[in-house]
């Protein structure tokens, strides 16, 4: 992509309205548009990194066995009066009536939908495990909507749901969701704890929260400072096996973290003082396990291999995909602008023309463009016709963490310069070596 075709409205003051950093930054490079109380336009940059995003969470779920579907944002009131929570859920739902009279709902989660689409469909043990999820816009209407897209009204979620006949297959999906949700946010580039909370309107009894350590976070957690030392890393994961998934939610719910609302001031007290830690985090993602909840109420039953009807065991389990953003940039960013990790970056590398406009200069620009183009990455050149401050500072404020920056001196010599965003470190290269060591970069991301 070349910027002087893009649509990247950047602004150089700070909006008035944005009261956090992630807003302020989300907003100054063009990511998004406010288009009222909570709900926002994504602009082309915005929208590239929210796909990339989409990416690594099908493929994390699905890598764990879990089946996507795509089910409607309009429900109907029926099924929530079926599981009792139509007039217990509150004012955050947006409730509706269609021209037929017949009540309806903008969803805020999907536990009754879901449901009702597997009793259509499965009436046997033997068909079971099973879990179901899917990537869509959800709406609560929250009644003070703030801090951008940390808490808006119009959202993206994931929600999985597990169908089990057990309580202990039930909970050996609840771990499974725990160690994918582990793998995907280490992928993003994000240490995010996974913390006992609770469980709040879609109830349950066993509920983790994973949040992201960050000073405007809306939550007080208190944590053992182990906790943010421990990574899966490259280990493989069989999700069959339960000891083994067991284990590394072991592994990672040892160590104490608890939200405020969960918090149990003599356990953390036993932790050496050295590793009590209490600070804010962002929740980003949240997973229950709640049993027969929805599906005794609703009918959601399955022959067991005695022939007798049971109702299966369920859980939910939710990404806040949108919200993402907001965490990944309260969490990487400095006074200049964003600073987006490797595995969730809108594009891959930057080219800065030093001299636009200049034969040597344009050419070796647009070799380094196509070449990256060629090995399946995603360059933007900044072809504009701009001094290089402008440049340099557009580069930083929209966070690519790597730039290659061209001009007739460096050429001359039979180099380029390559940037690391986060360190500030240059290096200058002939432009094969800066292809080729971020072609390496990114090979395993």
């Amino acid at each position: 992509m070349r910027l002087s075709r893009y649509f990247l409205p950047v602004l150089k003051e700070n909006p008035a309205e944005a009261q956090i950093l992630s807003h302020r930054y989300m907003l100054r490079a063009g990511m998004i548009k406010q288009e009222s109380a909570g709900i926002y336009a994504w602009l082309p940059l915005g929208y590239k990194v929210l796909s990339r995003l989409e990416k690594i969470v099908h493929e994390e779920q699905q890598r764990a066995g879990h089946i996507p579907l795509l089910m409607p944002t309009l429900q109907s009131a029926d099924l929530w009066r079926e599981s009792g929570r139509y007039d217990a859920y509150g004012p955050e739902m947006l409730r509706m009536t269609d021209r037929n009279k017949r009540e309806m709902l903008f969803g805020p989660t999907n536990e009754e939908m879901i449901t009702d689409i597997f009793r259509s469909y499965v009436r046997s043990y033997k068909d079971l495990p099973l879990t179901l999820y899917h990537i869509q816009w959800k709406f609560r209407d929250e009644m003070r909507p703030r801090f951008g897209v940390m808490r808006g009204r119009e959202f993206l979620m994931k929600d999985g749901y597990n169908f089990d006949l057990t309580r202990e297959d039930a909970l050996h999906a609840y771990n499974r969701h725990m160690v994918s949700y582990l793998r995907t946010y280490e992928r993003m580039g994000l240490t995010a704890i996974p913390m006992r909370a609770d469980s709040g309107p879609i109830g349950g009894d066993d509920t983790h929260e994973f949040l992201v350590l960050a000073n405007t976070g809306e939550s007080e957690v208190f944590y053992d400072e182990d906790v943010t030392r421990l990574k899966l890393g490259e280990r493989a994961i069989n999700y069959d096996n339960r000891e083994e998934v067991a284990a590394i939610c072991q592994e990672f719910t040892t160590p104490y973290a608890r939200t405020d609302e969960t918090h149990d001031a003599a356990l953390f007290d036993a932790i050496p003082e050295g590793r009590r830690k209490v600070g804010r985090g962002i929740e980003v993602g949240q997973i229950f396990y709640f049993g027969t909840k929805y599906s005794e109420p609703m009918g959601a039953t399955v022959q067991n291999a005695e022939g007798k009807q049971v109702p299966v065991e369920m859980g939910s389990h939710g990404i806040g995909v949108s919200r993402l953003i907001g965490a990944l940039i309260e969490a990487n960013h400095d006074d200049k602008g964003i600073i987006w990790p490797e595995g969730v970056t809108p594009f891959h590398v930057g080219i800065v023309n030093l001299k636009q406009g200049d034969a040597e200069a344009d050419a070796a620009c647009e070799a380094l463009h196509d070449s990256f183009v060629a090995l399946g990455l995603d360059p933007l050149y900044d072809d504009r016709d701009e001094r290089a401050g402008g440049k340099f500072a557009t580069m930083d404020l929209i966070g690519l963490p790597w730039r290659i920056t061209v001009g007739p001196r460096g050429l001359k010599n039979g180099v380029v310069e390559l940037t690391s965003r986060r360190t500030g470190v240059s290096e200058e290269l002939p432009p094969e070596e800066a292809i080729a060591r971020i072609a390496a970069i990114y090979a395993n991301i």
